[in-house]
């Protein structure tokens, strides 16, 4: 995951200062949670464009701040009320100087809080929903005349429609790797899970906005794209002759656009994981081999308290047939320790299922009860210091993996995506087939480019490589 992330200025429009447009405002968008919302933070920029706003990593020289937060963390309110008040301070400061300084709260916690969050923070200016960002501008013309907006209906048009096309200085200056949201909400109620209360539920775009999108973002430079969805395997749409398409159809079409070197996607529910789209990890060479799949436990009693509808049982057969048409697959994977009910069985067989998988990667958190979800109602809770030792030995596990799954990766030849400058001179940071952090040496003019790199180190967290002596041909 993803927490408090800036999303940066473009570099074209970083260097139109004020004085050159006397009608710019600068936003800062402050991002909190998941893929999804780094996306989502992307399109507000891209939504507040026609505004006049361009993006800056300075909070201090904003015109407007913009919070986009989650609601999947424990404490994830309060710790935006806390933002808020600091805002607050800045906002007075603002007005004592005759400047306009705006704040709005955008994502989950504002579809969750409402009108609350004005309550409670009188110097927000607008809030609004996940499903609503399309009419950020509006809101904040009436804002501008004092209203206080708060917009977290359900929307009934399709944003993505009214959200403008990005432009391609814009996507060249954010890298050569994009997300691009293709399904939103959820529909499978896990008790522990907010999202169908924040997100609504299941709602998947059309095949060929998505296809649209991702022509645009190849042709501005991106090399590699991540369908992101709640729920990503679970879209569907129909083609041009009302033909049903799944995930893997989608996946299919993506692969192939001239020049869009590679596909993934996240995150994935294991009752969606279909024939076609197994198959599609062995017919794509551009759907690179990893795949997150949270199971959240290895206890049947607490899979079925989860409402997760699935066993561990079906779970490891779902992975052995993975496995079986893409051998050199890595497996990412979600756990949830402690929750309601959890015995030290329960927590054991946890540990099973994460031994008989072997991750290369996974997160996992101690149960947190979500006000609204059926989990917080459940007798049982387990104690806090109970979970944090079964966390603490579950985390010890998968990262035992993790890192036997990068030495595993030494002495093999990879091909890299080059995406950014490296910490040390002469150096550039890409990424593995794996999802991996790799360094290598190379210059910042080939970021964007795949190379054959050898790996010959691992670190705490990433890889080190060498060139190998041939170039992949873009």
């Amino acid at each position: 995951m993803n927490e408090h992330v800036s999303i940066p200025a473009p570099a074209d429009e970083a260097a139109h200062c004020p004085d050159s447009r006397p009608n710019t405002r600068k936003v800062f968008i402050k991002t909190y949670g998941c893929q999804m919302n780094v996306y989502d933070s992307t399109r507000m920029g891209d939504a507040l464009a026609g505004e006049g706003y361009v993006t800056t990593e300075d909070m201090g020289e904003a015109d407007l701040v913009l919070l986009n937060t989650c609601h999947i963390r424990e404490k994830a309110a309060e710790k935006v009320y806390s933002a808020l008040g600091r805002l607050r301070d800045m906002k007075k400061e603002r007005a004592a100087e005759g400047r306009e300084f705006m704040i709005g709260v955008a994502g989950c916690v504002a579809q969750a809080e409402g009108e609350e969050i004005i309550r409670r923070a009188p110097s927000v200016d607008v809030v609004i929903g996940p499903q609503t960002y399309h009419r950020l501008p509006d809101a904040l013309r009436k804002a501008r005349t004092g209203q206080r907006v708060v917009d977290t209906e359900y929307a009934v048009e399709d944003k993505f429609v009214h959200l403008p096309a990005t432009e391609k200085k814009v996507i060249r200056s954010r890298g050569a790797t994009a997300f691009l949201t293709v399904q939103e909400g959820c529909d499978k109620f896990c008790t522990f899970c907010v999202v169908p209360y924040t997100r609504g539920s299941e709602v998947s775009r059309p095949v060929s906005q998505i296809v649209d999108e991702a022509k645009r973002l190849v042709d501005a430079g991106v090399r590699e794209v991540t369908l992101l969805g709640q729920n990503v395997n679970a879209w569907q749409s129909q083609d041009e002759k009302g033909v049903s398409l799944g995930l893997a159809d989608l996946l299919y079409r993506l692969a192939d656009i001239p020049g869009l070197a590679r596909l993934r996607y996240t995150t994935s529910h294991p009752r969606d994981m279909d024939d076609r789209l197994i198959e599609a990890h062995r017919d794509l060479r551009n759907l690179m081999p990893y795949l997150h799949l949270p199971v959240q436990s290895g206890s049947d009693r607490i899979l079925k308290a989860m409402n997760r509808r699935h066993t561990g049982a079906d779970y490891l057969r779902l992975i052995e047939r993975i496995r079986a048409v893409r051998p050199d697959i890595a497996m990412s994977g979600d756990f949830i320790v402690g929750f309601p009910g959890e015995t030290d069985q329960d927590f054991e067989d946890t540990l099973r299922i994460v031994e008989d998988v072997n991750y290369a990667s996974a997160f996992s958190f101690k149960y947190s009860s979500r006000p609204g979800t059926p989990g917080a109602d459940l007798p049982d809770h387990v104690a806090e210091d109970v979970k944090t030792e079964r966390l603490e030995r579950l985390q010890a596990l998968l990262l035992k993996q993790q890192g036997e799954f990068a030495t595993s990766c030494v002495g093999k030849t990879i091909d890299l995506l080059l995406e950014k400058p490296g910490r040390m001179p002469g150096q550039v940071i890409g990424r593995s087939p794996w999802l991996q952090s790799v360094n290598v040496d190379a210059k910042t003019s080939q970021i964007g480019e795949i190379i054959r790199v050898r790996i010959i180190g691992t670190g705490p967290n990433s890889l080190f490589a060498e060139p190998a002596e041939s170039l992949m041909e873009a």
